[in-house]
This record gives C-alpha cells, sequence and structure tokens, in this order.
C-alpha cells in the first residue's frame, strides 16, 4: 500500500458558481429560498471519495460567505462560495473502492486531534489511514499549491496506518460504530470486529449462505455457484443489536453482540415484495440498511433495487418511500433535525415533536429525496393486505435532479450540519460521473416543507468539482477548529500510538 504525495487531478477545476447564469431575470427566482444563512465566518468540510481505480481522494470544502455589496447582498442569504483544495490522493487499493468510512475524532486537547479513515476494496482488503481533522494549514509560497487547476494544500498527519486482510473476497462495507471498534463485511458472509487500539481482532460473525433457487437477475455467482456476502449491516446505538442484510435473501437477520448469535430471521412477506416490485424473478435482497429513531421508537429502513420499506424493531412495515418516479436506490440514511443542545434524551411529547427525524435517499435520476416517516406523515393504503406496508411515507423536497443539471446518479452522499449557523444542512454528493456537489439546505425550510403538501426542490447548489475519477462511494464531516495551544513548530507527526488510540470503550464489543 503506497502513499502519493504531492499530486493532484490533472484538471482540477476551480469552483463554478452555482448560478449558471448572470441573467438578472433568474436572479429573484434564487433569492425566493432564503434556505440558510451565511456564517460569519468560513468552515471546512473533509471529502473523502473512492473510485473504481482504487485511489482515494482527499478534498477539502471551505464554506465561506460570498462577497457582496449593500443590500443586495443583505437580501440573499444563500449567498455562499466553495472553495476545494486536494490535500491527499492515497493509491489505496488496486481494484475498485466498495465502502469508506471514517470514526469519530480522538478526544480534544493540546495536540492535533485525528479521525480513522477505512476503506474496503475487491482486492478484500481493509486498509486503514489517520486523517487530521483540522483544516491544514495553507502556505501561499509552497511552490506546488499551484500547480493543478485546484490548489494543493498537504497535511502531514494524513497517513497510512495499516492494512487488515481478514476477508477472503471483495469488502461490501466498512463502519465504526465506536472510535474503538472497526466492522467490516464482505462477499465471503463473514463480518469481522476489530479493535482500533491495536488492530487485534475481537471476533467475527459468519453469515447463513443462502441456497440457490435459480438465478436471479443480477446474480454474479460463478457458474453452479450460489450468491453469497453480506450486503449491507447495522449497529443498534446501544450496541448490543445489530441487523444484516445478504445476497440471495429475502430477510433481515438480527444479531445479538452480546453473545455474537443471530435471533430469528425477518422474512419480507410475498405481498411486500410485490408492492416495491421485488418480483419472482428479482433478487429481493435488501441492498442498503441504516437504523433511525422516529416518535419515540427505534426503527430500521432496508433500501431495496428501486425502493425503501421502513420496519418497526419487531419487523412489522411501516411505510415504505414511494417517490414519484421509479428508480433505481443507491443510498439510504437517517439525518435529525433536533435543535442544538438536542431534545432527543427529554422525555415528554413536545420534545418528540422537536426531534424530527428524516430519511434522505439518493437515487440513480440524480437526487438525494427526503421523507418524514412520522407517523402523522405517512399516508395509509386503502385495502391493505396482510404483510403488506400500511402507508407511504411524506417526501418533503429533494435536491439535485435532471432540472437542476444532474444528469447521473448520486452514488453516495453525507449530511452535515453546521456548527456556525445550525439552521444550515450542508449536502455533499458524489456521482459516478467523478462530479462532488455541495447544497445548503436550511433546516427551517425542511421543517416547513414536512407540514405542507407538494413536492418541490430545496436548498441551493453552493459549489462543485470535478475529481476526473469515477466515484464509488464517499464520506464527508466537518472540520474542527485547530486549538489555541497548538503552534506550527508543534504541528508535527505524533506517535502512531496516539493517532490511531483515542479513548475506547471497553464494553464495546
Amino acid at each position: 500500500m503506497a502513499k502519493r504525495k504531492r499530486q493532484a487531478p490533472s484538471n482540477g477545476d476551480s469552483v463554478p458558481e452555482p448560478t449558471t447564469t448572470s441573467n438578472k431575470k433568474q436572479k429573484p427566482a434564487e433569492s425566493t429560498k432564503p434556505t440558510a444563512a451565511v456564517p460569519e465566518s468560513g468552515e471546512a468540510i473533509r471529502i473523502v471519495a473512492g473510485s473504481y481505480d482504487g485511489t482515494l481522494h482527499g478534498l477539502t470544502a471551505t464554506i465561506s460567505p460570498k462577497a457582496g455589496k449593500g443590500k443586495k447582498q443583505q437580501k440573499q442569504k444563500t449567498q455562499q462560495q466553495v472553495e476545494f483544495t486536494d490535500t491527499f490522493l492515497f493509491q489505496a487499493h488496486n481494484k475498485s473502492i466498495r465502502c469508506v468510512a471514517v470514526s469519530p475524532p480522538s478526544a480534544p486537547g493540546q495536540r492535533i486531534q485525528t479521525v480513522l479513515l477505512a476503506s474496503g476494496s475487491a482486492d478484500s482488503k481493509v486498509n486503514l489511514y489517520s486523517v487530521s481533522a483540522h483544516p491544514p494549514r495553507d502556505k501561499p509560497q509552497d511552490p506546488l499549491r499551484n500547480i493543478a487547476k485546484r490548489p494543493i494544500v498537504e497535511d502531514p498527519h494524513n497517513r497510512p496506518l495499516v492494512s487488515l486482510e481478514h476477508h477472503e473476497s471483495a469488502v461490501t462495507a466498512v463502519k465504526f460504530p465506536t472510535r474503538g471498534k472497526l466492522m467490516s463485511a464482505g462477499e465471503d458472509s463473514h463480518i469481522f470486529v476489530t479493535r482500533t487500539r491495536d488492530w487485534a481482532t475481537l471476533g467475527s460473525i459468519k453469515a447463513p449462505v443462502a441456497k440457490a433457487v435459480g438465478r436471479p437477475s443480477g446474480d454474479t455467482a460463478g457458474h453452479d455457484g450460489t450468491p453469497q456476502g453480506v450486503n449491507d449491516f447495522a449497529v443498534h446505538p446501544s450496541m448490543m443489536l445489530m441487523m444484516s442484510v445478504s445476497k440471495g435473501e429475502r430477510k433481515v437477520r438480527p444479531w445479538n453482540l452480546t453473545t455474537g448469535r443471530r435471533a430469528k430471521a425477518l422474512h419480507y412477506e410475498k405481498e411486500l415484495m410485490r408492492q416495491i416490485g421485488e418480483s419472482r424473478y428479482s433478487s429481493g435482497e435488501g441492498q442498503k440498511l441504516v437504523w433511525g429513531r422516529v416518535d419515540g421508537e427505534d426503527e430500521f429502513a432496508v433500501g431495496f433495487e428501486r425502493d425503501v420499506v421502513v420496519f418497526t424493531t419487531g419487523g412489522e412495515p411501516k411505510c415504505r418511500v414511494m417517490m414519484e418516479a421509479k428508480t433505481k436506490i443507491h443510498c439510504v440514511t437517517y439525518f435529525s433535525l433536533a435543535e442544538e443542545g438536542g431534545n432527543d434524551d427529554e422525555e415528554g411529547e413536545g420534545a418528540e415533536e422537536d426531534a424530527l427525524s428524516l430519511l434522505a435517499v439518493s437515487t440513480e435520476d440524480g437526487r438525494i429525496v427526503f421523507t418524514s416517516t412520522k407517523g402523522k406523515h405517512i399516508t395509509k393504503i386503502e385495502d391493505v393486505k396482510e404483510g403488506m406496508a400500511p402507508g407511504v411515507a411524506r417526501t418533503v423536497g429533494y435536491v439535485g435532479g435532471r432540472n437542476a443539471g444532474v444528469s447521473g446518479r448520486i452514488k453516495e452522499f453525507a449530511l452535515v450540519r453546521s456548527a456556525v449557523d445550525r439552521d444550515t444542512v450542508y449536502v455533499v454528493g458524489a456521482g459516478s460521473d467523478g462530479m462532488i456537489r455541495v447544497w445548503a439546505v436550511g433546516v427551517g425550510e425542511l421543517r416547513e416543507a414536512c407540514e405542507k403538501p407538494g413536492i418541490e426542490e430545496v436548498g441551493s447548489l453552493i459549489g462543485m468539482c470535478e475529481t476526473e475519477n469515477r466515484v464509488t462511494c464517499m464520506t464527508a464531516f466537518l472540520m474542527i477548529p485547530r486549538p489555541d495551544g497548538v503552534d506550527a513548530e508543534e504541528d508535527e507527526l505524533e506517535e502512531l500510538e496516539d493517532e490511531s488510540g483515542g479513548s475506547e470503550d471497553s464494553d464495546d464489543e
């Protein structure tokens, strides 16, 4: 595993303006969407994208107010600009990267805080990196800074750590349930748990291999073989329960993480499969899995090829996410709109109302769609047969789409809450066309959209850049301002134990 330094894509494009025209007639249409206030000071987002050629591309998106004049600037509160800089470029794998994940940051102090970056690939390896959680120090006098179209600002704290070879086939999912634990799943039907302090394997879970029943469409198993492997898994916040979905199985498998044993599988009813378009000749397997908490109750969402179904913890279908156009699903995640300080841990009906959680879905037609699965936002379906989803979640709004100039799929995305203005959510989406886009969406706008009929575009595009790679996966996180006690002379590499350690919970198995 080699690290490539001081390199950048050959066409590191400068950030284009979010408005594609200077026609004055079109400006009022944009100014009617006061989606997010402009932070008084800039903040940065670290974006990491994996590609088909095995490259891990790290970028820093610095968001700041756009220069304006007088009243014109005050009226259009969404005026923001994004400057992209290349931070690192790792030649991580010799095959396509399937998944990436970042850990929570290390404990704050007088030293540089870091996050752990994991990448899983079709070459069966899981590679780990230490990445700085702070924006890199820009040195304008650096002769290599401007050798490409996009500035190159390196950070010596971004470096490889170790390569794990637990799996015998392609890695399909990597996740950090805590800073001290890494979990990875692969097409060998195993889920491994690794301790990040010393990279010791704490245990593994073996998912059953599905029995061969015909040849579902899209099956990539070898001749006379059986499709196998874990597509995705999701760990409950309590760290005691995990759900997984596998190839060739029309079911969700619960796992007791305390004992490492599986519970009774939750089967998808035939009527439900028919309802979401998974006929007998389709795979019917879950592709994505994520936990959420809505109306004070836990639930999990399973993403199929062209729809998403939300289940209660008991396995009963709660609702489905039916969008106006049937299109392929790529990424699914929950996002809380709770106020700063949160009401998630408080009791009472009012607290649950404030703790609004939305389900976001990226699609083949270039959109990221926001839906609400709250009970009052679910439209009941008449004459529901047993086993079917009893209702449809309300579509709140979306960003992107063909009308907004996004012609390709949104392969993966991340939602980042602004630390400067809590009423702003940054939506970072990456597509197979190599384009990374950043939208600014107002939390208040999403709350209002939940209570009114109709589906409309929300937020505004504030920046985009071309990576010149075919992106397969992506992750992003809000960077932390550098501590005051860290001087430039002290900003050197730490010992490996300090960089990859951090606070751990010995009870998290």
